[in-house]
């Protein structure tokens, strides 16, 4: 006769392991694939004591998302500025949670001077909100580029699908760099981002 399972084990054996919370942050992202979405300048508050530049390279462009390519672990968001197409937005699952790098081309599609710098969580996050310290290979390479004020830097993204999504630079001198998307009316698909097929 065989021996009655244990019920504690049982119910446990049925239970779904939550998702962890990166998993669940591309998860709520990649719902979007294939879509693109206007976006507004809601914060650009420069570092204290200094005043606005006198250009900026965001103000007044028309911004767009575009969720262009999902894989498993990977997703890939072009950041459109205006007619600059340089920009991408690559968030890789990593062992200890998520890494975002930018991918910066010039317009023939090579590699910018700076380029493929970003970091990674150094903790879980939450599926709606993950933040991503600067990494040392891109503390190096602000160095070498002369932009030391850049050494700081922490990015982070939420997302709220359905709703919105959030992209944000600071900087503990107070600078504060945020794009809101609207995530509830796409936009037609922007052009193909340098550098990509």
């Amino acid at each position: 006769m065989r021996p009655e399972a244990d019920p504690v084990e049982t119910e446990a054996s049925t239970m779904e392991t939550p998702a962890a919370p990166a998993d669940a942050f591309l998860a709520r992202i990649a719902q979007h694939c294939g879509q693109a979405f206007e976006g507004r300048i809601i914060d650009n508050t420069p570092p204290r004591g200094e005043d606005p530049p006198a250009e900026d390279a965001f103000e007044g462009r028309r911004l767009v998302m575009h969720v262009r390519e999902c894989s498993e672990g990977e997703l890939k968001v072009p950041f459109h500025v205006g007619d600059n197409h340089s920009r991408t937005w690559i968030l890789t699952r990593t062992n200890g949670g998520l890494r975002l790098k930018h991918d910066h081309r010039v317009e023939d599609g090579s590699d910018d001077p700076l380029t493929m710098y970003g970091g990674e969580s150094d903790r879980p996050g939450t599926e709606v909100r993950q933040e991503f310290p600067v990494d040392q290979e891109s503390i190096d390479m602000f160095n070498e580029q002369g932009l030391e004020v850049s050494v700081t830097n922490t990015w982070a993204m939420e997302i709220e699908p359905g709703d919105r999504f959030l992209y944000e630079l600071s900087r503990p001198s107070g600078r504060m760099f945020k794009v809101e998307f609207d995530l509830t009316t796409p936009v037609d698909t922007p052009p193909t981002p340098w550098g990509y097929e």
